[in-house]
């Protein structure tokens, strides 16, 4: 296990969307409301957006990765693993979710209006990208 794990989840939420519902929808992860932070701003015509992030370290981040890749097919997990080099920046690995699946109990990958999940781990050297999450994502 990576002790040096950091998770960082962000959610963009409209007004029309029931923010309480997406919160909840991480308890499959173990993630509890009360670790959100909920901050609103505005969208381009006035109308009403909020920001929904949870940071994860140490055992939460291990527990939230070891449910997430139970939750998810073989075939997901090397599709990941896969893309390892195109999904990485700066010792960040980029996973989005589908938002409105994830509200109804199932997780899929998708590019648009998405859950935005980034697992980060301290890499010191680019060419060991690859290595290095492949490790994380097969330890579970």
């Amino acid at each position: 296990m990576n002790e040096k794990l950091e998770i960082s989840i962000d959610v963009i939420a409209h007004a029309t969307e029931d923010i309480e519902k997406i919160i909840k929808s991480f308890e499959i992860f173990e993630i509890s409301p009360e670790d959100f932070s909920v901050n609103e701003t505005s969208g381009h015509f006035e109308n009403p957006i909020f920001l929904i992030n949870v940071e994860l370290t140490k055992k939460s981040s291990q527990k939230f990765l070891e449910k997430f890749l139970k939750n998810i097919s073989n075939e997901e997990k090397l599709k990941i693993i896969e893309e390892i080099e195109e999904r990485t920046q700066d010792s960040r690995l980029h996973i989005r979710l589908s938002k409105q699946d994830l509200i109804n109990g199932k997780i899929s990958f998708q590019e648009q209006d998405t859950i935005k999940i980034k697992i980060h781990t301290p890499i010191y050297n680019k060419k060991n990208t690859v290595k290095i999450f492949s490790e994380i994502l097969s330890s579970y």
